[in-house]
C-alpha cells in the first residue's frame, strides 16, 4: 500500500452514536450506602436470586423513575420512618440513579434511605407471584421426576432384553440421555427457587 493509501486508511473514522457524554456518564456505576432493614435486604436478594436480575439493575429500576418515586412517598407512615431496626448496606447503582434519588429526598425533606426502604417494597407483590409460580413448578417437577424414572426402567429393560446395538434400544438409550440432561436443567431451576419458599 502507498502512502497515500495508508493516509487514506488512517484516516478513517468510524461514526460514534449521538450520544452526549453526560448521558454515557449518567450509567456509571457508583457505591451507594443505605441503612435499610433487615426485611428489605433480603427481598432485594431474592428477587435478584432468582429473576437472575443483577441487584444493580432492581435498584436502576425502582429509582431512576422520579414518578414511582413520588407514588412511593404517598404510602410512607411519618411515624414509621425511623422505628425500624437498620443495617448499613453497600450496593452499586448508576450515577442517574442515585442523582435522582438525593434531587428526591430534597425536595421532599426525607431520608434517601427511607426512599429506598419503600421502593424495595414494590418488589414484594413480585415475591408472591413467583412464590406461586415455585410451588406449580415443583410439582411439575415431582411428576416429571417420577415419568423420568419410569424411562429409566424401560430403558434398562430394554438393555437386558435387547443387544446393545439394537437400533431400539439406541434410539431409547439417546432418548433417555436427552432427557436426563434437561431434566437436571429444570432440577436446577427448582433448587434455585427454594430461597422463595420460606418467604
Amino acid at each position: 500500500m502507498d502512502d497515500q493509501g495508508k493516509k487514506t486508511k488512517d484516516n478513517i473514522r468510524l461514526p460514534l452514536p449521538d450520544t452526549p457524554a453526560s448521558a454515557l456518564r449518567s450509567r456509571q456505576s457508583v457505591r451507594a450506602t443505605f441503612k435499610l432493614t433487615p426485611q428489605s435486604i433480603e427481598v432485594i436478594s431474592i428477587v435478584s436470586i432468582h429473576l437472575g436480575i443483577k441487584q444493580k439493575s432492581l435498584f436502576d429500576h425502582l429509582i431512576e423513575d422520579s414518578r414511582a418515586l413520588n407514588a412511593v412517598v404517598e404510602e410512607i407512615d411519618p411515624g414509621d420512618l425511623m422505628s425500624k431496626h437498620r443495617i448499613q448496606k453497600t450496593y452499586v447503582i448508576s450515577r442517574k440513579s442515585l442523582f435522582s434519588l438525593e434531587n428526591i429526598s430534597k425536595e421532599l425533606n426525607l431520608p434517601r434511605d427511607v426512599l429506598v426502604e419503600y421502593s424495595i417494597q414494590r418488589l414484594l407483590p413480585v415475591i408472591t407471584v413467583e412464590k406461586e409460580k415455585h410451588k406449580r413448578r415443583v410439582k411439575i417437577f415431582a411428576e416429571l421426576s417420577e415419568h423420568f424414572k419410569r424411562g429409566m426402567v424401560i430403558l434398562r429393560k430394554c438393555e437386558n432384553t435387547l443387544e446393545r446395538d439394537d437400533p431400539v434400544y439406541d434410539k431409547l438409550e439417546k432418548l433417555m440421555a436427552g432427557y436426563e440432561n434437561i431434566y437436571n436443567e429444570i432440577g436446577t431451576v427448582i433448587k434455585k427457587g427454594e430461597i422463595i419458599e420460606n418467604y
